[in-house]
């Protein structure tokens, strides 16, 4: 079985403990980065199917920006990206939504449905025959 790689874009370290810790339980390949710049281009290097992506980070791409420069790409249509941000207004969200996040996940996020849709996910990317 190929690995399931997921990308962890957080510019707090905290947090990405945090999500490191939840999913550690998981048969994951983790990756992580701490802006947009780096997780762009970890992106592009690692391939992952799934990323996590907050909002509001420094250097010269937010998580929007990555986020609509990623689903620009053909490469990368396929890829899952969950956004996991404190920005929680409803134009927060379709804006993100917008862009091509395929879930919006508002902080502080419950792990468990942290979980469930990355398990959804990955459900959903093994059936479409990416991952065999």
């Amino acid at each position: 079985m190929k690995t399931k790689r997921i990308l962890i874009v957080e510019d707090q370290a905290d947090i990405r403990k945090l999500i490191r810790m939840t999913l550690d339980f998981g048969d994951y390949e983790l990756h992580e980065a701490d802006n947009g710049d780096s997780g762009y281009n970890l992106a592009l290097t690692v391939a992952p199917h799934i990323i996590l992506l907050d909002v509001m980070m420094p250097g010269s791409m937010d998580g929007l920006q990555v986020c609509e420069k990623l689903k620009k790409n053909p490469d990368y249509l396929h890829t899952k990206i969950i956004m996991l941000t404190a920005r929680g207004q409803q134009s927060d969200i379709d804006t993100g939504l917008k862009v091509g996040a395929n879930s919006y996940m508002i902080k502080p996020f419950s792990p468990l449905e942290l979980m469930d849709t990355i398990d959804r996910y990955f459900a959903e990317i093994e059936a479409s025959g990416v991952i065999a």
